[in-house]
């Protein structure tokens, strides 16, 4: 009697150590669009992420409305250099990866022609022909030289009060993010990015706030995140409004949409998955946690963290014997040999084979204790 009691408490004990270790890796992402001339975006472009000083090369390809997204991203700096029918175009140097929505990274060759027009004197008129323009066409130009300053001008306002608000919501100051994300909506309301990040800002703004006024403050977010996906229908949108939904157990509501962006992103729904079961893990929903590491594996077979969490869950439905001994859900002891098979040197090695061991000699003993009684 006493051998099971240590064998079940040092199970648990060691349960408790793995569920106690299940943090993440920090990973971000990148994302933006890549324009022509006309303002259009350019389908099958490809953008090449490289990141500086250390060893890691990645490449996407834009979708038909000229957008990328890329995530999964060790935290870093990256350079991002766009080619298109294998011709560079632009290179973007020391983009820094972070946690959170990321900001677009845009690549427009309309502004890269006019830059480099500008570079080279070309912006405008020569006092020549200024010199020969009838009173009507100089009444034309003069308007459109208007338009153009007064663009560039609310563009300068929007950048500053955008950047503004990135720094506030770095700093977690999520209120005065929220200002400022407010603000820059109003200068330009078709950008989808202001209305995204103003939603993660007021998703952190939720956290501190209680009763009615947490219940505004979560409208608002999730009416943020609504808009955002109206403008640009990115997965990463419905990632964050899943992740939010489920935060404020609107369960059924966030699943929708974590089923929503693993659909529109099917190269990214084992991460999809993945997060939707990390939040059922920390919400204890257990066998919803179960349910969604499972999709992760097998939208991305090569997961290797998924099994490890997979597992891990597993572990939280063991049921015990009259005797006293532990059986392990089904698929519990292959979930954590393929993780080890997948990333035998990784940071849960140690705690999978510990896991392995344990499991399978508590298996070994279920089998053998009815021959065993049979026995004597």
């Amino acid at each position: 009697m006493p051998s099971k009691s240590i064998r079940i408490g040092a199970l648990a004990a060691l349960v408790f150590t793995l569920l106690a270790s299940t943090a993440v890796a920090q990973t971000g992402a990148v994302r933006g669009r890549v324009l022509d001339e006309s303002g259009q975006g350019i389908q099958g472009a490809m953008v090449y992420i490289e990141r500086i000083g250390m060893r890691g090369n990645y490449k996407v390809k834009t979708n038909k409305k000229g957008s990328y997204f890329h995530a999964g991203l060790p935290m870093g700096e990256y350079n991002l250099r766009l080619e298109i029918n294998d011709q560079e175009i632009q290179t973007i140097n020391s983009y820094r990866v972070k946690l959170g929505e990321p900001e677009a990274v845009d690549f427009d060759l309309g502004e890269i022609k006019r830059e480099q027009q500008a570079a080279q004197g070309a912006g405008g008129p020569t006092k020549e022909q200024l010199a020969g323009m009838s009173e009507q066409q100089r009444k034309r130009y003069e308007e459109d030289l208007k338009k153009r300053q007064q663009q560039i001008s609310k563009n300068k306002e929007l950048n500053e009060t955008f950047n503004a608000g990135m720094e506030a919501k770095r700093l977690e100051d999520f209120a005065i993010a929220v200002q400022h994300f407010k603000k820059a909506a109003e200068i330009d309301p078709e950008q989808h990015v202001v209305w995204g990040n103003m939603a993660e800002a007021l998703s952190g703004l939720v956290r501190a706030k209680t009763g009615a006024e947490r219940d505004a403050v979560s409208e608002e977010a999730i009416s943020a995140y609504r808009q955002a996906m109206t403008l640009e229908p990115d997965p990463a949108y419905a990632n964050n409004l899943g992740l939010l939904l489920i935060r404020l157990n609107r369960f059924d509501e966030g699943v929708a949409e974590l089923e929503k962006a693993a659909e529109m992103s099917p190269e990214n729904a084992g991460t999809y998955y993945f997060n939707l079961g990390a939040t059922m893990v920390n919400t204890g929903n257990t066998q919803g946690a179960i349910d969604a590491f499972k999709k992760a594996t097998v939208a991305k077979p090569d997961f290797a963290n998924a099994y490890y969490q997979l597992a891990t869950a597993l572990v939280g439905t063991a049921t015990m014997n009259d005797d006293g001994s532990v059986i392990p859900a089904p698929g519990t002891v292959e979930a954590y040999q393929k993780y080890l098979d997948l990333e035998p040197a990784g940071p849960y090695a140690a705690s999978a084979q510990a896991m392995v061991q344990t499991l399978s000699s508590t298996l070994e003993t279920s089998f053998e204790q009815p021959s065993k009684r049979k026995g004597k």
